[in-house]
């Protein structure tokens, strides 16, 4: 693989170190942007791990558990699925990974209250370190833009308020 600084060709030391880029990537000014692109579609992949889409049969046959492990693992409080509007039990990649790692804890020899407390351990450490990390602006931005989307962000103003809206919020 080449260096990187074989891509990039310094225009000039004047202007801001800018730099002009091989047509096959992107200049320094928006790259930036890409990387707030890249964040956004991460943000976007987990949310489609999230979405319940699987139905029992399906998980079952994923994890080779049966439909009675998987139901108690849910009354365990370790997985959370949704109803479909026939009252079916609907699981997301989220769930199914968990269900595989309870399998994996139980397979090394951990038992139910083990495998409690070390999601219980694992919870509180994440909560820390949100807790610890200070909102940048940018964090705030973008769960303000969540929360909008999330809203349905035209429902409760018109298109172009909201198009103002984001336009002085997020650019």
């Amino acid at each position: 693989m080449r260096n990187v600084q074989d891509f990039f060709i310094k225009k000039s030391m004047l202007q801001n170190l800018t730099y002009t880029v091989d047509k096959d990537f992107v200049d320094w000014y928006t790259l930036p942007n890409l990387l707030i692109e890249r964040r956004r579609l991460m943000g976007e992949k987990e949310l489609r791990r999230s979405m319940s889409v699987f139905p029992i049969g399906t998980v079952m046959k994923l994890t080779d558990l049966s439909a009675r492990q998987i139901r108690y693992y849910e009354e365990q409080d370790f997985v959370h699925p949704e109803r479909s509007e026939g009252n079916r039990r609907m699981y997301s990649l989220n769930d199914i990974d968990l269900l595989l790692e309870i399998k994996d804890y139980l397979s090394d020899g951990l038992n139910m209250a083990g495998i409690k407390k070390v999601y219980e351990m694992a919870q509180a450490k994440k909560q820390e370190e949100k807790s610890k990390k200070p909102l940048t602006d940018q964090d705030v931005r973008q769960i303000f833009r969540d929360e909008i989307l999330a809203q349905g962000g035209l429902n409760k103003i018109g298109h172009y308020q909201s198009q103002g809206m984001q336009r002085q919020f997020f650019d």
